[in-house]
């Protein structure tokens, strides 16, 4: 992995990793994800973190329902990030940020004697998440108009200034992380194998969603 600071060479994953389960939140490599932690289990998962190799995989629950729930059945792919900033509350709560690592799928649920979850990951999947592409190809023409169509049609305000200056690899990765997508969409942009098959698979959910609505609408009997 290149960058600066700490690293994590892939040799280095460790075999077994902590999970958080979260809905309607994605973490990918080289993403940064803000968390408030807050939950008695998830404190005691952030300290043993830190104590170790200071990775958390972050993953969704298969369904909004089960997410309530104190053990709720998971998707096969998530992705670790590594706590690269920590403060401490007042009241006692954590705010850390992750920067993704590398995605994984889970091999088997361990043990935890902690009240949090561990998985044993499979990494191998997602070797090249710890080389950073510098760029790959993309019709960044066609995504702006699909994006300025998704924003219009979410109502969302944009900093376009921001979007223009983010090189192509972060573009992406930050739009798949904060955009409003459903689990399902997260997952497809969470599994692609590359960066230009999450671009596709991106430039196509914000097509779908602009469209969505458009033309004759449905008769109700």
């Amino acid at each position: 992995m290149t960058g600066s600071g700490f690293s994590t060479e892939f040799y280095n994953l460790p075999a077994s990793l902590p999970v958080f389960p979260l809905g309607g939140v994605l973490l990918l490599p080289y993403g940064r994800l803000p968390l408030n932690i807050f939950e008695q289990r998830y404190l005691a998962m952030t300290d043993d973190a830190l104590r170790s190799e200071r990775l958390i995989g972050i993953i969704q629950p298969t369904s909004e329902t089960e997410s309530q729930q104190k053990t709720p059945s998971l998707y096969k792919t998530g992705c670790a990030g590594r706590i690269t900033a920590f403060s401490e509350t007042e009241d006692g709560r954590y705010l850390i940020t992750l920067l993704g690592i590398c995605r994984f799928n889970i091999e088997q649920e361990i043990d935890s004697t902690r009240g949090y979850r561990r998985v044993v990951p499979n990494w191998e999947p997602f070797r090249s998440d710890v080389e950073k592409a510098d760029k790959f190809d993309m019709d960044k023409e066609r995504l702006m108009v699909a994006l300025r169509g998704y924003f219009e049609k979410k109502t969302i305000d944009a900093d376009w200034e921001a979007i223009n200056r983010m090189n192509d690899v972060d573009l992406i990765t930050t739009l798949s992380m904060i955009c409003p997508f459903s689990a399902t969409e997260q997952q497809a942009l969470l599994v692609a194998e590359k960066v230009e098959d999450r671009a596709s698979t991106m430039i196509s959910l914000l097509e779908m969603a602009s469209h969505e609505g458009d033309g004759i609408k449905d008769v109700k009997h």
